[in-house]
């Protein structure tokens, strides 16, 4: 993530305080040996007589050789269907992710992993390090089972002060994973936008996380796989013990003996909750039916945040330009974070010329948990507008309208990311449009090619629009105006709705941060 987002972080809130104390830089700096032995592995490539595997062989065959997929849009369906995959595993769980919290979700996340490690199943969990609050000591424990292996990736030094451990070596702490998957037995896999945290899983009170998923069987899970281990085995990650160590005389046993009672109760109540619907169970049963489709993997490759940032290094962002330059009719962009730069307007105009429909729908300055992000978003908004683009911004206070929950939390924050070309492709996974992820983190996402599937979250998207986002225009004056509909009224607001003084102030301070670095 920017650098101004680890300083907004509640985790890393003093990477800006200490920056600007002198004594502090006395303390020097620690780094991270990355020169160390560790073993390499694979996925488990016959994993064909599993349940799960024998399912999805079964399911392909009977679809001339495509790969299945089941849209998540729910933030309890996302969390159902993960644990339910971790209680059917087999042989192998493998997990890459930007941050693993230690909240709820993370916990019970823990449970599933620590129960399916007892049944025999390889556990790989690879985690960025940076905004992962996930304790090291309570990794390190998962780490001491024998069929778990946690490694971070890209890690920075725990010895001294890490924040400064961070400033120090900064070219290279801010080259980020913020890849994203969850895959069973080599035979279904999840990829999309959501971490492990509460607020991906309708787990946190207070916010309603708009966010999506996708589960999916078939060839193309072999592609997640190996995106996986190209990451796993690449030499920035580092097993969690060569790293942070477990507190004196505590082992997993202990942790199990003090924690179990409590564990184990959060672990059956938000299990119990999650599995009210028993998604996969009806995926299984035929219930409810996967769409069949073809569809290839795009990922950069891990050297990509040892290069210099250039074009032969950004596969994911070539990948996506080439898409791009095929439309013939619409370009559908939901991003959370949205930095054009002026490349991005050029392309707009460009596409636009060509006929191309270019619609982007992003967060507002009171429903983005980025400040600075916005602050450099903002700058771009007019061009964007006269270069012809529907520009849509989320309504902060939209979260009733989202779960069809009247008494539920009102606020809510967009954390989808969608690419929808003609109604027919549809590009899901971690990448945002800014240049944070399409020149110096690694990404990873999907290509499908399904118009049911593409066409049919188009029009979903276009049903909910009017319920949750402003459209954005300049009217007569060259001023902006955000227009909505809020309980079948229509409101026209002339500043950024719904922001505080004190809001509009910070996104006026936060752009001193670098474009580029967003």
């Amino acid at each position: 993530m920017a650098l101004a987002r680890i300083i907004n972080s509640k985790r890393s809130t003093k990477f800006a305080v200490l920056a600007f104390i002198p004594a502090a830089f006395a303390l020097g700096c620690a780094t991270v040996s990355f020169d160390q032995p560790k073993s390499e592995s694979t996925y488990i490539l016959d994993t064909t007589q599993t349940e799960l595997g024998k399912w999805s062989t079964q399911w392909v065959d009977a679809h001339d050789g495509a790969s299945g997929f089941y849209p998540l849009a729910g933030g309890m369906d996302a969390l159902a269907v993960r644990l339910a995959l971790a209680e059917r595993a087999e042989k192998s769980i493998d997990l890459q992710y930007f941050l693993m919290k230690d909240d709820k979700a993370g916990r019970v996340m823990s449970k599933s992993l620590l129960l399916a490690a007892d049944r025999g199943v390889r556990v790989r969990l690879l985690l960025d390090d940076i905004f992962t609050s996930a304790s090291d000591r309570k990794l390190v424990l998962l780490h001491e089972h024998p069929n778990i292996e946690v490694r971070l990736f890209n890690p920075v030094s725990r010895s001294g002060l890490s924040s400064l451990n961070f400033l120090f070596d900064f070219r290279r702490a801010n080259r980020r994973m913020h890849n994203k998957s969850f895959s069973v037995d080599n035979a279904a896999s999840i990829v999309g936008g959501r971490n492990i945290g509460e607020e991906y899983f309708e787990l946190k009170d207070g916010a309603v996380f708009v966010d999506f998923d996708v589960l999916t069987f078939g060839p193309v899970v072999s592609e997640i796989s190996e995106s996986f281990d190209d990451f796993w085995n690449h030499s920035r990650a580092l097993p969690i013990d060569y790293v942070a160590k477990p507190s004196k005389g505590e082992t997993l046993e202990s942790y199990r003996a003090t924690t179990g009672r409590d564990l184990r109760k959060l672990y059956d109540d938000v299990y119990a909750g999650a599995f009210k619907n028993d998604l996969l169970q009806d995926i299984l049963m035929e219930r409810r039916l996967l769409i069949p489709a073809s569809a290839r993997v795009i990922a950069d490759s891990p050297d990509k945040l040892e290069a210099k940032v250039g074009p032969e290094h950004q596969l994911l962002l070539n990948e996506l330009r080439e898409l791009f330059l095929s439309a013939e009719h619409e370009l559908l962009f939901v991003s959370p974070y949205y930095v054009p730069l002026d490349n991005g307007i050029q392309f707009a105009r460009d596409a636009m010329s060509r006929g191309i429909k270019v619609i982007m729908v992003t967060n507002s300055l009171a429903s983005n948990n980025h400040i600075a992000v916005h602050s450099a978003y903002a700058k771009y908004r007019r061009d964007l507008i006269r270069a012809g683009m529907q520009l849509y911004e989320t309504r902060a206070n939209a979260g009733q309208s989202m779960v069809d929950d009247e008494e539920g939390s009102e606020q809510m924050t967009l954390h989808t990311k969608l690419i929808i070309v003609d109604r027919r492709y549809l590009v899901i996974g971690s990448p945002n449009m800014d240049p944070r992820s399409l020149e110096i983190n690694a990404e990873k996402g999907l290509i499908i090619d399904s118009e049911p599937l593409a066409r049919g979250i188009a029009e979903r998207v276009d049903e909910l629009l009017p319920e949750i986002a402003y459209r954005v225009v300049e009217n007569e004056s060259g001023k902006l105006e955000w227009q909505g509909s809020i309980d079948g009224q229509d409101v026209i607001e002339t500043s950024e709705p719904l922001a505080s003084r004190w809001l509009r102030f910070k996104a006026w301070f936060f752009k001193i941060v670098p474009d580029r670095q967003l």
